[in-house]
């Protein structure tokens, strides 16, 4: 069940890229914003694997943890 009562993961804002070292980037609107290495990153993709677009933008911003409070500029 995805939760996203405000609907600001419908337009898809978070891109993730895994790289060879085993890390992965994790953006926001073009912008890197958090990167996982290790057991994090690991465990992060095997989550991504077979959900839907919505689902894995809501796995991504949990991901993130809380980075956008909305008083950024």
């Amino acid at each position: 069940m995805v939760i996203d009562r405000r609907g600001k993961l419908e337009d898809e804002p978070f891109r993730y890229r895994a790289v060879k070292d085993g890390r992965v980037l994790i953006y926001f609107e073009g912008r890197l914003i958090k990167t996982l290495a290790g057991k994090p990153a690991e465990r992060l993709l095997r989550e991504m694997v077979d959900r839907g677009p919505a689902e894995q933008q809501l796995l991504l911003a949990k991901a993130t943890g809380h980075f956008k409070h909305g008083n950024e500029r």
